[in-house]
């Protein structure tokens, strides 16, 4: 093991080490570099500096301790003995104390990467809170024989006997400390929250008929209550992905499938049409927590290596939730039973949800997970100088005012690869959407399909998505691995993720001619289904593949990236069906497919000319810490 990279203490300083004050400040030093929590004296000035600055005084008397028993840990309301999987979350991260008080101050990789920790795509915890910076903690590199050399090395000495500890307990990070088999069980997990808030976004479009004659309201009007919930995915991702990371994952995770749960009872209740918008919108703003929190929890849980294969898996789960809503929504209508059912339904399924989070979903967030150690030992030590880096942050409203609403806006303004992959995954989301007004035009009408026939018409687009993750997984991410490989230990060239989505723009293309030019009603209803699945395989291809690139690019602050395509994606999924019926309505089934054929067309070269030139753009990036990577 690198005894470098990981120093360890006993829970004791050698009494000889009193004689040693600045041998005592080197360990110090280096122990608070492998925690992310640190203490000063309280006469010291009270902001944050990084440890590469800081002296401790001679007269001060450190003590370094360290949590190694977990058998009274609890985490997220559970008691955890030594042998769970959960305990070794909060062990083998020593904490610094010293008698004179307390300071906290930032490590070198929180200071230089705070939004690292915070972003899609950070270093695992491991790696930002226990790995030196490359630099000496005293600011610069120690010359050899000097006092700060030689608390190092007796730092190394302490470290190796309790190398058997470190084996154990493996650091502080979920993906180090849990099992491959453990990780894809919280994958499915989340993979099942995203499906719950996009099967409520569909389904209904397959009661429509039955809203309007007990409301009174217009087609468009009822439309509205597809488009307000997706309208809702605009508002979420800004409030919930930033509350994570000041909270965690998972008390986001319950509060919004709380609210949300009991907005779906709202649904269900209403009695006039505004009710059921303003429901609908609510519900939309609280079920966008699982499609921000849900990737984030994946980016805690699975390293580079392993995410792309995690990630295809867990993206069906957006583009299955759709398909199944007008098929159990459609059924209902055709049975004759109320067209409330589907709301009760949904709060059901939601219900069973918020279930599963409180019994079954840990806390993942490693920053939060380091606070609650430091929370447990003010508890045991009844002293308040134990923090962690995420309970000393800038909480002020402006500076998260900054982060959380400006700076997605001020890098999509001034990035033009994320401007050109934010319009492409936009114009696909809204297609997607589309298609619940369009399939009714081409089952129902053309073809005499009931709602609950129609609906099933869906489930070729969910197989086209299942074949998608098939290729990703088994053809795409090999090669990709190879690639990086290959390149070691040089970063892999971003725009080989972009391979898939030249494939899958090419067959967006065929598909929306195709889907339009066989759906006469002399053409089996087969070819429109098969169409439907190619549009499947082509927008959940699209959208592993450009998610994937966005990461690469940006690293560091791919979260703000993310953040600005989501809310320009989700204003295309909301405003799509509204002009779907009247589209549709006047071109017909054949013009209004390909139109939107050729928009695709006109799109298509834009993976390509990321291919060509992407490096170029990089390199005259703001935001890209990714600029050298070409082939």
């Amino acid at each position: 093991m690198n005894r470098t990279n990981l120093p360890h203490f006993e829970s004791e300083v050698d009494s000889s080490a009193a004689k040693a004050p600045r041998e005592r400040s080197g360990m110090a030093s280096q122990l608070a570099n492998t925690t992310g929590i640190s203490h000063e004296s309280e006469n010291e000035s009270p902001t944050p500096t990084l440890l590469a600055e800081r002296t401790t005084p001679s007269t001060q008397e450190t003590r370094p301790l360290k949590l190694n028993d977990d058998k009274d840990v609890k985490l997220n309301g559970q008691e955890f003995g030594e042998k769970d999987t959960h305990s070794s979350l909060l062990a083998g991260t020593n904490i610094l104390r010293t008698a004179s008080g307390t300071k906290y101050a930032y490590s070198p990789q929180i200071a230089a990467g705070k939004e690292a920790i915070q972003g899609v795509g950070r270093a695992p915890l491991a790696r930002q809170l226990s790995t030196p910076p490359a630099v000496s903690p005293f600011g610069g590199v120690a010359p050899t024989g000097s006092d700060a050399e030689r608390g190092l090395r007796a730092a190394r000495s302490r470290e190796e006997e309790d190398e058997r500890d470190l084996e154990r307990e493996k650091g502080a990070d979920p993906w180090a400390n849990w099992g491959v088999a453990y990780r894809w069980f919280l994958t499915a997990l989340a993979g099942l929250l995203v499906l719950n808030s996009t099967f409520a976004s569909s389904a209904p479009s397959g009661i429509m008929g039955d809203m309007i004659k007990y409301f009174g309201f217009s087609q468009e009007v009822a439309v509205l209550t597809l488009s307000l919930f997706i309208a809702g995915y605009c508002v979420g991702p800004i409030i919930w992905g930033p509350m994570s990371e000041s909270y965690g994952r998972r008390p986001i995770f319950i509060g919004t499938f709380v609210v949300y749960t009991g907005f779906q009872v709202g649904c269900a209740l209403s009695k006039n049409t505004g009710s059921i918008l303003v429901f609908r919108f609510l519900s939309g703003i609280f079920a966008a927590a699982p499609l921000t929190n849900s990737g984030a929890l994946m980016a805690d849980i699975w390293d580079g290596d392993n995410r792309g294969k995690a990630m295809s898996l867990f993206s069906l789960a957006p583009f299955a939730g759709p398909s199944l809503g007008p098929i159990v929504a459609g059924f209902i209508q055709v049975s004759g039973t109320n067209w409330r059912w589907v709301y009760w339904i949904t709060t059901i399924f939601a219900g069973f949800c918020l279930a599963v989070i409180v019994i079954l979903i840990p806390e993942t967030y490693a920053p939060k997970i380091l606070a609650i150690k430091a929370k447990k030992l003010r508890k045991e030590t009844k002293e308040d100088r134990w923090y962690a880096p995420l309970e000393r942050q800038d909480s002020s409203w402006k500076a998260r005012f900054n982060d959380i609403v400006c700076k997605p806006f001020i890098i999509l303004a001034l990035e033009p690869m994320l401007q050109a992959v934010t319009l492409y995954m936009s114009f696909v989301y809204g297609v997607v959407y589309l298609l619940f007004e369009a399939y009714p035009f081409v089952f129902v009408k053309n073809h005499g399909f009931n709602t609950g026939e129609e609906g099933l018409t869906f489930l070729g687009f969910f197989v086209g998505g299942v074949l998608c993750v098939v290729l990703f997984t088994t053809v795409i991410e090999p090669r990709f691995l190879r690639h990086a490989k290959e390149r070691a230990p040089a970063p892999p060239i971003p725009e080989k993720r972009l391979e898939l989505c030249v494939i899958s723009g090419v067959s967006l293309v065929i598909a929306m001619f195709w889907f339009g030019w066989t759906s006469y009603s002399s053409i089996h209803w087969i070819s429109p289904v098969l169409a439907g699945g190619l549009i499947g395989v082509a927008a959940l291809g699209m959208f592993v593949s450009l998610f994937n690139y966005i990461i690469d690019v940006y690293l560091w602050t791919a979260a703000s990236a993310l953040a600005s395509a989501t809310v320009f994606r989700s204003l295309f999924g909301a405003a799509f069906p509204l002009f779907a019926v009247q589209m549709y309505d006047k071109l017909g089934t054949q013009w209004a497919s390909s139109l939107l054929g050729f928009i695709a067309l006109v799109l298509a070269p834009i993976p390509i000319v990321l291919i060509k030139y992407g490096h170029k753009l990089r390199a005259k990036s703001r935001f890209s810490p990714n600029k050298a990577a070409h082939s």
